[in-house]
């Protein structure tokens, strides 16, 4: 009984993830789909901004590189941060080199995706984040990737810390083109 119901559990969490046809307006091949325990979260890519940035996320998501990674900084008010499929913890990348930045006008607001990096401003690679709320500090400091345009209710909802005691993951991360 205690499997049943636990599969049960799965198939509805896993529903509202598959559910739902890509929002209007937003082209599959520059959209990006990240599945929590939550929800799924829809992020449109800004190729125009920062092309090598959106295109090494199309390329490690369907690497699969992405799936199972924890959002291992997670503060309230700030962002929540992932992306570290190497180590989980903050410190890892990929194995492809680190991009060079391409800073932009486009501000950090809520729902703003940016790469991360060390202080070597050439140095993004993999992680990423997504802003809880407005952060000008940033504008110009980090690169620009993208914008969540459906589903910020469930980055709401991730486990806060650095790292947060048994931290959300991403399930899976798709490019909206490949998604069958």
């Amino acid at each position: 009984m205690t499997r049943i119901l636990a599969l049960v559990f799965i198939i509805m969490c896993a529903a509202p993830a598959s559910a739902g046809p890509l929002p209007a307006g937003l082209d599959p091949q520059n959209t990006l789909y990240l599945d929590t325990t939550y929800g799924r979260v829809v992020i449109k890519l800004l190729n125009d901004v920062a092309p090598h940035h959106a295109e090494r996320m199309k390329l490690l998501a369907r690497e699969h590189f992405y799936d199972n990674v924890p959002f291992h900084r997670v503060i309230d008010g700030f962002m929540a941060q992932t992306g570290d499929g190497q180590y989980g913890n903050g410190t890892g990348g990929s194995k492809h080199p680190d991009l060079k930045a391409e800073f932009s006008n486009v501000p950090f607001k809520r729902g703003t995706v940016g790469m991360a990096r060390t202080s070597d401003p050439n140095s993004a690679n993999s992680q990423f984040f997504i802003m809880f709320a407005d952060g000008s500090f940033l504008n110009g400091q980090y690169t620009v990737v993208g914008e969540v345009v459906s589903g910020m209710e469930f980055i709401d909802k991730l486990k806060r810390g650095e790292p947060p005691s048994n931290p959300d993951r991403i399930i899976r991360m798709q490019v909206a083109a490949d998604v069958k």
